[in-house]
């Protein structure tokens, strides 16, 4: 399974009064996605992660606005609520089959933790907000490739990954690809330019779950080479 990345943010001065309108600023942030835009979701869950969702909005047919999430999450502004919502950015990924690059929708998940929900432990751990910005790899690539820092992998008994080791063994594939990821990062970065902006922002953690330091390998890839 794919390691995913995340983006944690705690905002100065937080607190419930003023959850959902800092939350409609962020969402308001969201590069949406050309094809895919507005919110298609939203999930409200009440306590603790382990129970099931006391509300659920799918948006799919009619994605909606910033404000009408903020308008449905004030019918449930608890402090032990979490709000879970979902939209789409464009983002380069590599076509497995041709080896093509397109610039698709791929989904993005905020969510906004209440003061008391999991015990408060959710905000220590997590931030105010968290986003899940999507598979690590479209911002570190595979096999180690790029930047400086990975383990790169050479060989594989996997057919899949043998072919793409053959493809990034032809230089303009391997420049390629690390132009595409370049400019991902690029757009996560601009995004998270533009929130530090918007909201009073304390402390932002980007991390994955594959990588050791997910902000360092950025960095290296987005080096002149």
């Amino acid at each position: 399974m794919a390691n995913l990345a995340y983006v944690n943010l705690w905002l100065r001065d937080f607190d419930e009064a003023s959850r959902i309108e800092r939350l409609e600023r962020l969402l308001e942030t969201v590069p949406a996605s050309k094809t895919r835009p507005g919110f298609s979701s939203l999930v409200i869950r009440a306590v603790e992660p382990s129970l099931p969702p006391i509300a659920e909005y799918d948006l799919r047919s009619a994605p909606v606005s910033a404000a009408e999430i903020a308008a449905f999450a004030r019918e449930h502004a608890h402090a032990d609520a979490a709000y879970e919502v979902e939209a789409y950015r464009d983002l380069w990924v590599r076509d497995a089959d041709t080896g093509r690059w397109n610039d698709q929708p791929q989904p993005i998940q905020i969510s906004s933790y209440g003061l008391e929900y999991d015990d408060g432990i959710a905000v220590a751990d997590s931030g105010n907000f968290q986003i899940d910005i999507g598979f690590e790899h479209y911002f570190t690539g595979h096999a180690g490739l790029l930047g400086t820092s990975g383990t790169r992998v050479l060989s594989s008994d996997h057919p899949a990954e043998q072919e793409f080791l053959a493809a990034m063994s032809l230089p303009e594939n391997l420049r390629g690809y690390h132009e595409r990821t370049r400019e991902n990062i690029q757009r996560l970065m601009r995004w998270m330019t533009v929130v530090q902006t918007i909201l009073p922002v304390e402390r932002m953690r980007l991390w994955s779950e594959g990588e050791e330091d997910f902000e360092a390998r950025l960095d290296e890839i987005l080096a002149p080479r």
